[in-house]
């Protein structure tokens, strides 16, 4: 297997940092061939190497908070773990990027250090694309859905989600092993008449433009199965994203209460308390990593914020089963007009 080297931000996430060092000392158990820049504060990077032959530090003495301004804290702390580690990624000096760190920064930095590829307008100007931030969820066929954009993007352009149905079947191809791909567009309704004015503008260029299209779809096909790749704007994507995960901690949360409110229901809770976790665990989204920044010249996958040993080891694996797939060059194939 091809060797890989992923940077991994020691600082990314809400738990404390050796939720991350266990998460790599996994990854690099579960792929022999894999190597690992840790990059966070000196004190916590450096111990860490000494004693593994396929890890690497790269002391990065800020860290960028949840709290803090994304753009004005990628401008602010150039010496954060997610800058250095989106600088590493650029210079080639790590062939993917891991973090659970805050989104928007996540996104700002990728943006300015990795960079777009970028488009030929009908004048021949050079424009960088929008880069869209997309995972996977599961659905009830058994399978995943791609969904795109999940926020990077709030306010686009027609043309913008085009390139974003391009990447997102090419991830569902490369990535979750989806041959022909069906991609939906996000609508209040199925029928091509449907939607506002926006998604009407849309439409007639997803039909022309975007290989497999089956035209609008709705909020449940999410997990439907109906469609392969659901496509929005980064606004309506993020709330669909969080609406999802609401509901799903509510659904848990209700049966865990009204099992536990009975006797009968405290034995039925042992019973199937091993099924409850892995439906839990698939629910998550620690099986797959976190989501991916797609449009970017490398690769960058953004973990939860909320994270674990399992997250860390799945979201850095997955970033080299992307670098060892080559889905940076296949994206770019799959989008009109790119320039190198």
């Amino acid at each position: 297997m091809q060797k890989v080297r992923i940077a991994v931000d020691v600082m990314g996430g809400d738990e404390e940092p050796q939720v991350v060092l266990d998460g790599i000392d996994a990854a690099l158990a579960a792929d022999a061939d894999l190597e690992v820049l840790a990059v966070g504060p000196a004190e916590l990077v450096e111990p860490f190497v000494e004693s593994r032959e396929r890890v690497s530090a790269l002391v990065a003495p800020d860290v960028i908070t949840m709290e803090d301004d994304p753009i004005q804290a990628v401008m602010r702390k150039r010496k954060s773990s997610i800058v250095l580690a989106c600088r590493a990624v650029k210079k080639g000096q790590a062939a993917g990027f891991f973090s659970a760190g805050a989104t928007g920064a996540m996104t700002a930095a990728a943006t300015a250090y990795v960079t777009p590829f970028k488009y030929l307008t009908d004048d021949g100007e050079k424009r960088p694309i929008r880069p869209c931030i997309v995972s996977a969820i599961p659905n009830r066929k058994g399978g995943h859905t791609v969904f795109c954009d999940l926020g990077a993007n709030p306010d686009v352009e027609p043309e913008d989600i085009v390139r974003f149905a391009q990447m997102g079947a090419t991830y569902a191809r490369i990535v979750c092993g989806i041959a022909n791909p069906r991609v939906g567009l996000l609508s209040n309704g199925t029928e091509d008449t449907k939607g506002s004015h926006f998604t009407k503008e849309c439409f007639p260029l997803m039909k022309q433009k975007v290989k497999g299209f089956a035209g609008n779809c709705e909020g449940g096909d999410f997990t439907s199965g109906n469609v392969d790749v659901v496509v929005c704007d980064g606004f309506a994507g993020n709330v669909a994203l969080k609406s999802i995960e609401g509901t799903a901690k509510l659904i848990l949360h209700e049966l865990k209460d009204t099992l536990l409110a009975s006797t009968k229901g405290k034995i039925a809770a042992l019973l199937v308390k091993n099924d409850l976790k892995a439906i839990q665990q698939k629910l998550s989204g620690d099986a797959y990593g976190g989501a991916v920044l797609l449009g970017l010249q490398g690769v960058v996958l953004i973990g939860h914020g909320a994270t674990s040993v399992e997250a860390v080891k799945n979201g850095t694996l997955a970033a080299a089963r992307a670098v060892r797939s080559n889905l940076v060059e296949m994206l770019a194939a799959s989008m009109d007009n790119i320039v190198r």
